[in-house]
């Protein structure tokens, strides 16, 4: 099967990914990795304060491309991980496990914080921040991770890599500059969407004005052509991202797109994190607060049903 890859497509060949046995560190035995057998995700949990992570038991194989072989973690004694790293409110979009799940764990594995040296492969070949993402890139594809998902995974990891800018050995100024263009491209979306809903609403801010593609229309005109103008606007605005314009463009057309969805989920999400923490610390409080939401909601009903 071939499958559409960024630099062009690429053979779909899931049997890259095979058992890595198991590392010599903290004393126990080594196991040599086993290209004959599939990869297995064993995992223990692990709960740091509120926080969940967990620890390979052992390790992923794959066989990269350019990279040749590539044995993560280096020490399951010490590697922790969050699974795919999403937040809770968009798990929905991309969930923590699935077909894609060996390729963000080999991902994780690859990457490492500022100041830990960088991944170096059987072959002896060091694998900075970025090319870590394109061996994720490539790996989604070989563990059969849907096109869209495929997409939308490395096009987040690309832009947390353009934001953070550590373990690329990129210079500084390409950092900041790499930084102030996500960051551009998040407000110019948050900016933009706002107006336009409010245009859309007709809320009617005089010093706003009407945006020109969306005009005083009926409302499912001025729909389309905000949803359009997103669009096309975000791809436009993907040149100033470079080599990672692609990403750009996924980026910038998915918050655009969601970008009320995503304001929803979030504000259910902070919503329930808060009642949440409330029940824990006052049990008893929450309780007989619950109980008069109920009797208020039950009047409320009646009140309805009763008027004329």
């Amino acid at each position: 099967m071939v499958v559409s890859g960024v630099g062009g497509p690429i053979a779909q060949e899931p049997r890259r990914f095979y058992d890595g046995g198991i590392d010599g560190s903290a004393g126990q035995p080594e196991v040599p990795p086993d290209r004959g057998s599939d990869a297995r995700v064993e995992l223990e949990r692990v709960v740091v304060g509120r926080h969940e992570y967990f620890m390979m038991q052992r390790r992923i194989a794959y066989r990269d491309r350019h990279l040749g072989e590539l044995l993560v973690p280096r020490e399951t004694g010490t590697f922790r991980t969050d699974l795919t790293s999403v937040p809770a409110f968009l798990t929905w979009l991309v969930p923590k496990t699935g077909e894609h799940l060996p390729a963000t764990l080999l991902h994780d594995g690859l990457s490492h914080p500022e100041g830990v040296p960088e991944y170096t492969s059987t072959d002896g070949k060091v694998v900075r921040r970025a090319e870590a993402d394109r061996v994720l890139r490539d790996a989604l594809a070989d563990a059969g991770t849907a096109l869209i998902r495929r997409w939308l995974i490395w096009s987040a990891v690309a832009m947390a890599t353009m934001w953070h800018g550590e373990g690329t050995g990129w210079p500084r100024w390409l950092q900041w500059r790499y930084r102030l263009i996500v960051g551009l491209t998040g407000l110019g979306i948050v900016v933009l969407g706002t107006w336009a809903t409010i245009d859309l609403l007709d809320v009617g801010i005089s010093w706003l004005g009407n945006l020109w593609w969306m005009g005083n229309r009926p409302w499912w005109e001025e729909l389309v052509g905000g949803l359009t103008a997103a669009i096309v606007f975000s791809v436009a605005w993907a040149v100033t991202w470079g080599r990672f314009w692609r990403a750009g463009a996924v980026v910038g057309v998915s918050l655009a797109v969601l970008l009320h969805v995503t304001a929803v989920l979030l504000l259910i999400s902070a919503m329930y994190q808060v009642a949440e923490r409330f029940t824990k610390k006052a049990p008893k409080t929450a309780g007989a607060l619950a109980c008069l939401g109920l009797l208020a909601a039950l009047a409320g009903f009646i009140a309805v049903l009763a008027t004329p």
